[in-house]
C-alpha cells in the first residue's frame, strides 16, 4: 500500500533567499502518529502549510493519497485537516455552528449525526450552544480538532496542538490522538514538548534549519542512539580523583559526593565492572547505585547542537 503522504524533495524560498524547506524528502503511512520536532523557525509550519497548500513550494512534489497537490489539489486537500497553531475562531458563533460549516466547506452532505460524534469524542456536546469567546482556551483548541475532523479527513496535522494548555488538558489531548489513530487516522504533530512524541508518537523526525535531519521509529532511534548512565554516591569522595580511575571519564554528578559514568548499551563491553573494580581498589565505598536511560529530550538536543544541515 502507497503511503498516505509522499513528499520529495520539497523546496521553499522565499523573496529575499531565506530557504525554508531545503530538500524535504518523507514518506508517512497510513494510520501511524509522526512526531515533527524542532526549535523555533526550523521550518515545521512551512512544511504543514506547504502540504495544505497555505504556502506554494518553490520545488518539490508531494502527494496526499495518491493525489498531486499542484495538479490535483482539491482532490488531496479533501483529505487532509489541519488544526493550526494560532487559535482563529469566530468568537460569537456557537460550537455546533462552526463545526458543521467546516464539513460543508470540503463540500460534504451534512450529517448532524456524524457532528454530534465528533462533538461528544472531544467532550464538546455539552457546550454545542455555546459561543466560542465562553470557552476556554483548552475547549478552543478541542473546537479547533473537531473542525478539523468535520470532513472526515484521513490524515490530521496538528501544530503545537497542546500550546498554552496546562498539563491536565494536555495528557486529555493526547488521549484524544490515540483515539483518532485508533480509528484509522494518520497523524502528523510538531510540538515544542519533547515528552509529547516520547509518550504518543510511532516515529520522531527532526527537522532544523529547513532540513530533515532524521525520522526513525521512537524505540529504534532511542535504542540507536540513547546512553545509559550511572550515578554513583560515594561515602565519601575524595577532592581529587586517584589517578586509576582517570580513564573511565567520570563526571561530577548532582551532589558533591556522586559521580556520573556513561556507557553504551550496544557496546561489546560495558567497563562497568572493571570501574567497580577500580574503585574498590581506590578504596572509595559506593553508598548507591543508580541507572538512566537518554529520553528523547537527550537525543534531540544533541542532534540540534551538532553540525548544522
Amino acid at each position: 500500500m502507497a503511503p498516505i503522504l509522499e513528499i520529495r524533495d520539497l523546496r521553499k524560498v522565499y523573496d529575499g533567499g531565506f530557504e525554508a524547506l531545503r530538500g524535504v524528502t518523507l514518506d508517512v503511512e497510513e494510520g501511524e502518529i509522526l512526531a515533527l520536532l524542532g526549535p523555533n523557525g526550523a521550518g515545521k509550519t512551512t512544511l504543514i502549510s506547504t502540504v495544505c497548500g497555505i504556502t506554494r513550494p518553490s520545488g518539490g512534489a508531494v502527494r496526499v493519497g495518491g493525489h498531486d497537490i499542484g495538479t490535483s489539489f482539491r482532490a488531496a486537500r479533501s483529505l487532509i485537516g489541519l488544526v493550526p497553531q494560532d487559535i482563529a475562531l469566530e468568537p460569537f458563533e456557537k460550537v455546533w455552528n462552526s463545526v458543521r460549516f467546516s464539513r460543508g466547506l470540503f463540500g460534504k452532505a451534512r450529517d448532524d449525526a456524524r457532528i454530534e460524534d465528533i462533538l461528544r469524542k472531544l467532550s464538546l456536546w455539552d457546550k454545542r450552544d455555546a459561543q466560542i469567546k465562553e470557552l476556554s482556551g483548552g475547549m478552543k483548541r478541542r473546537v479547533l480538532i473537531a473542525k478539523a475532523l468535520a470532513h472526515d479527513p484521513r490524515l490530521l496535522f496538528l501544530d503545537e496542538p497542546t500550546a498554552g494548555v496546562d498539563v491536565e488538558l494536555r495528557k486529555d489531548m493526547w488521549d484524544i490522538v490515540a483515539e483518532l489513530k485508533a480509528s484509522g487516522v494518520t497523524i502528523i504533530l510538531t510540538t515544542h514538548y519533547i515528552e509529547e512524541a516520547e509518550a504518543i508518537a510511532d516515529r520522531v523526525g527532526v527537522i532544523n534549519g529547513g532540513a530533515l535531519m532524521l525520522v526513525e521509529k521512537k524505540a529504534r532511534l532511542m535504542a540507536r542512539m540513547g546512553q545509559k548512565q550511572i550515578e554513583l554516591q560515594l561515602a565519601d569522595r575524595p577532592d581529587t580523583l586517584p589517578e586509576a580511575l582517570a580513564h573511565h571519564r567520570l563526571e561530577p554528578g548532582p551532589t558533591p559526593d556522586t559521580l556520573i559514568y556513561t556507557y553504551d548499551t550496544k557496546a561489546e563491553r560495558t567497563g562497568i565492572r572493571t570501574l567497580l573494580n577500580d574503585l574498590d581498589a581506590a578504596g572509595l565505598v559506593l553508598r548507591d547505585v543508580q541507572t538512566r536511560q537518554s529520553s528523547l529530550e537527550d537525543i534531540f538536543v544533541d542532534l540540534v547542537k551538532g553540525p548544522q544541515p
